[in-house]
């Protein structure tokens, strides 16, 4: 059985600390130990343990200066600060040094091992998560692609949530929409600014049974069950100040909806066979491609479950609906897949190509696009995506369909505006030069946009600018 973590303990009286060593080493720990302060910060740093606990009052020098190196230096472990001294203030100076908890003598070992195993767990999932996102190169910040009026209203309306710290959140939209980088870009600007490990915990509701989910969101105390030979925490419990997403909460097992609604009420778990009520600090995103409603209406989903979740709701539209964010969609899946499978960056696609996305209906929405251009980006070799490039089902939708690229034309000369002496307004040319591709166009905004060799959100957002709708 691997072991749940090590631990450094920083005491000199000899009894105390035979006594620590013993109860962690029968749970399991690796422990190394010292009564000095001398060397202490080298040896935490050459040994790399989840917990140090730490004397505040050591043979040669004090607890709070060593906490206080160790902080200046870096390290991120947990420090437990042992006091013998009870007061408000050794505790309150204990935490603006730095310290996770402290513990006072003489110790309740259940608190010990209590104190230590919450921290060592909170120290393996974060260098877990960290191992993860260098693997994965995940970003920082999921990006909301797109700048269609459905996708501004979204983008603004994030913003608001997160600023007001919300938490509770649902949301909705068609399967291959993106609902989860929706979740994760919530998650990300609730936790942009705040210094505790805030992880984001997604949980599949269709594949939790209802004899798994308590005990996977609550967790279980050992004895709960047959199979239950250790204390679990449950998804609730784990994701201290992070995010929870509920993913296709439409198939949460009906009889575990109400216990669900009590949590998200009264803010508290109780791990199954578990005495005391647990506090959750998490913030909830729930997610479905279901009509919720018509479920509750049907009898398969609680309504009062739905109120509550409902306070608060994000809806992500499909892509048939963003108009030219099909286009920004591409160029950006074309910049990320390119570097995953490390080939030559596709430069341009062609007049047919684009006619051809924007035309077609995409009933998989996001993600349907998104396999599309996975596949153009391994198996072809052009620098520019045409027509011929893509899949048959794909080139034939939609009225009036993808007309076929014309035949490659020499440029067309592009005369080059006098500057007068006496200077003149760019803004004043930019506001004609539109205002003449209107008129060329015949107020056919698409045309226009094309004539002036823009994107249409480019060529609306232009227009208000200058007051021309």
């Amino acid at each position: 059985m691997s072991s749940p973590g090590r631990v450094f303990i920083a005491e000199d009286d000899p009894l105390i600390l035979l006594n620590l060593t013993r109860v962690l080493k029968r749970q399991g720990y690796e422990v190394q130990s010292t009564p000095t302060a001398r060397g202490l910060v080298d040896k935490v740093f050459a040994w790399l343990p989840e917990v140090v606990l730490l004397d505040i009052g050591l043979q040669d020098g004090s607890g709070l200066d060593v906490l206080r190196e160790l902080r200046d230096r870096g390290a991120d472990t947990e420090v437990v600060m042992l006091t013998g001294d009870a007061t408000a203030q050794t505790a309150t100076r204990a935490l603006k040094a730095g310290a996770s908890d402290y513990l006072t003598k003489p110790f309740d070992l259940n608190e010990v091992r209590k104190v230590i195993g919450n921290l060592a767990e909170k120290q393996r999932l974060k260098r877990e998560l960290e191992q993860r996102r260098s693997a994965e190169g995940e970003p920082d910040v999921p990006e909301l692609v797109g700048r269609s009026p459905g996708m501004a209203e979204l983008r603004e309306k994030v913003e608001k949530i997160a600023a007001a710290g919300v938490d509770t959140i649902l949301v909705t939209g068609e399967s291959g929409t993106g609902k989860e980088v929706v979740a994760r870009h919530v998650h990300h600007r609730m936790r942009r600014d705040a210094p505790d490990y805030a992880p984001f915990i997604g949980v599949n509701c269709t594949a939790l049974t209802e004899s798994l989910i308590e005990s996977e969101l609550f967790g279980h105390e050992r004895g709960a069950f047959t199979d239950a030979k250790t204390m679990k925490k449950g998804v609730f419990e784990l994701a201290g100040r992070g995010t929870i997403l509920l993913d296709e909460i439409g198939d949460m097992p009906f009889a575990f909806q109400g216990k669900l609604l009590r949590v998200l009420q009264e803010r508290t778990i109780r791990r199954i066979a578990g005495k005391e009520d647990i506090p959750i600090h998490a913030t909830v995103i729930a997610s479905t491609n279901r009509d919720l409603r018509e479920a509750a209406d049907r009898g398969a989903f609680r309504l009062d479950l739905l109120y509550r979740l409902d306070a608060f709701s994000l809806v992500v539209p499909p892509l048939r609906d963003r108009g030219g964010d099909v286009l920004a969609f591409t160029e950006h899946f074309l910049v990320s897949l390119s570097a995953k499978y490390k080939r030559p960056r596709v430069q341009a696609l062609s007049p047919g190509c684009r006619a051809a996305l924007l035309a077609y209906p995409w009933p998989g929405n996001v993600r349907e696009l998104k396999n599309v251009l996975e596949r153009l980006v391994v198996l072809e070799a052009s620098d520019t995506i045409g027509v011929e490039h893509l899949p048959k089902e794909l080139v034939g939708s939609g009225p009036p369909g993808a007309p076929p690229d014309p035949e490659p034309q020499p440029p067309l000369p592009v005369s080059r505006l006098v500057l007068p002496d006496g200077g003149l307004s760019l803004e004043e040319v930019r506001r004609d030069l539109i205002v003449q591709a209107l008129e060329k166009a015949k107020h056919n905004k698409r045309k226009a946009a094309k004539l002036l060799r823009i994107s249409y959100d480019t060529l609306r957002y232009q227009m208000k600018r200058f007051d021309l709708e």
